[in-house]
């Protein structure tokens, strides 16, 4: 089929849920994509943060098509031994006590929700049951997680959304300690604002946050959802700051291009939820935590973080010098550029026509590249996006 016939037959048979790129992608291998037509795209977007050892990746697949010959799928009333393999690595790596698996972040987001509620409830009574979040957060599509999310614009049209959520302003502690009230039972943060412009929380006031969750028995809860997995050049964001979470979930990337959902929580949380209180047909399925392990394995492996942050400050440093760019923020390589001239979503589309896959957060580029991508890769893209840029001054 050619692309207008693959139009056609989405706008007939989906839901119009996506503004989508005039591109229909078939095939891939590790920074490259094709589309139907043959035509070659250098991906910086990683599937949305998601395909984090790039397309097909051989080790990946391999390890995916054995499981998936072996048992594909058994129900959670069973025990799972690659599940718990994945659970156990997971845990060992992130320092975190228990793990609960889902299927995306969002489902993620409200396991840690949940948990929040019932810990405080157990502890102190059901009126202590609200959350914080930051303003311009983005924690989900779901109609609690859309509730959490910090941004005005996700909560008009689904109403009424989950009630108990309040909003801080980002790196403004002052702000936070005023909205703070005896009902408060956690803050949920990103430490780098994806989807709303690729915004770094400042050091400091990550620092003080945690000292006043500390103080007063408020769970900390960090979405890395985006961040995780090697993405900012530790295998969790939470690392960078120096700071440890009572809650961390993670999705996107861990399972290396099949949907997953991870929660973790600190010893104190690992018995609050018990059986029956929390469930998932297809979380922790066997295919998928097969992926999410060889995902694991490879990017802790000796000197691959390193890696990450070397070719993300090549990134950087390459977005800096081009002249229509105006600012590049973030860290390892989920990297935002704001534009000297023109909207995102047009330089973005002008990228596609000329073969190279970028995203778009509110006003900046966003680029998410996978892990794996080589600096030859990097200046491919570059030089696209340079000659898109041109000419559109």
């Amino acid at each position: 089929m050619n692309f207008e016939a693959i139009k056609q037959q989405e706008q007939e048979n989906i839901m119009p849920t996506y503004g989508r790129f005039r591109v229909a992608l078939e095939t891939g291998k590790g920074t490259v994509a094709y589309d139907v037509d043959g035509k070659k795209y250098i991906d910086f977007t990683s599937g949305i943060g998601v395909n984090a050892l790039g397309y097909c990746d051989e080790g990946w697949a391999k390890a995916v098509a054995e499981q998936a010959a072996r048992l594909q799928h058994i129900s959670n009333l069973y025990y799972n031994p690659v599940q718990t393999k994945l659970a156990e690595t997971l845990c060992h790596l992130t320092g975190y006590s228990k793990v609960f698996f889902g299927n995306s972040g969002a489902e993620a987001n409200e396991c840690a929700i949940k948990l929040a509620r019932k810990y405080s409830a157990d502890k102190y009574g059901k009126e202590r049951s609200e959350i914080m979040t930051l303003q311009n957060s983005f924690h989900g599509r779901t109609v609690t997680t859309l509730a959490a999310t910090g941004q005005d614009v996700f909560h008009q049209t689904f109403t009424p959304l989950t009630e108990g959520f309040t909003y801080a302003v980002a790196n403004d502690i002052k702000d936070v300690k005023a909205k703070l009230t005896d009902r408060t039972c956690a803050i949920m943060i990103e430490f780098i604002q994806g989807e709303g412009g690729v915004r770094p929380l400042e050091q400091d006031f990550v620092k003080e946050l945690a000292e006043v969750c500390a103080e007063r028995d408020i769970l900390l809860m960090a979405d890395e959802v985006q961040t995780g997995v090697g993405r900012t050049g530790a295998l969790y964001c939470f690392m960078n700051y120096g700071v440890r979470p009572d809650v961390l979930t993670s999705a996107k990337g861990l399972g290396g291009g099949l949907p997953i959902g991870a929660c973790l929580c600190t010893e104190k949380l690992g018995a609050v939820m018990g059986a029956g209180m929390h469930g998932s047909t297809f979380g922790g399925n066997p295919v998928v935590c097969a992926g999410a392990l060889e995902v694991l394995q490879r990017v802790s492996k000796e000197g691959f973080l390193e890696e990450v942050r070397k070719k993300g400050e090549y990134l950087c440093s390459s977005l800096s010098k081009l002249s229509s760019i105006t600012q590049v923020r973030g860290m390892g390589l989920m990297l935002g550029a704001a534009l000297k001239k023109g909207t995102a979503k047009e330089v973005a589309a002008a990228c596609v026509e000329s073969g190279l896959l970028v995203l778009t957060a509110k006003d900046v580029l966003r680029f998410l590249p996978p892990l794996v991508i080589t600096e030859e890769e990097i200046d491919e893209g570059i030089t696209i996006l340079q000659k898109v840029l041109e000419g559109m001054e």
